[in-house]
């Protein structure tokens, strides 16, 4: 796996992921499963590598970034 996002869309996933998680605990009954959607761009934040930006060819990660 090559990294192909960088550090601004990184944050903005972790964030993202983390609000979306949030719901997990705010919502109750089935809506509350709703809420582990926020663990894909958690993963993707955290490993820095989108299988969507792999597959049309897009990376944010600036070309001398490194792992």
């Amino acid at each position: 796996m090559q990294v192909n996002v960088g550090k601004a869309d990184r944050f903005v996933r972790v964030v993202a992921g983390l609000a979306i998680l949030s719901l997990f605990f705010f919502l109750e009954g089935g809506e509350r499963y709703w809420g582990l959607i926020g663990l894909l761009p958690l993963a993707t934040g955290l490993f820095r590598f989108c299988p969507a930006y792999s597959i049309f060819g897009i990376s944010t990660c600036p070309t001398g970034e490194a792992r």
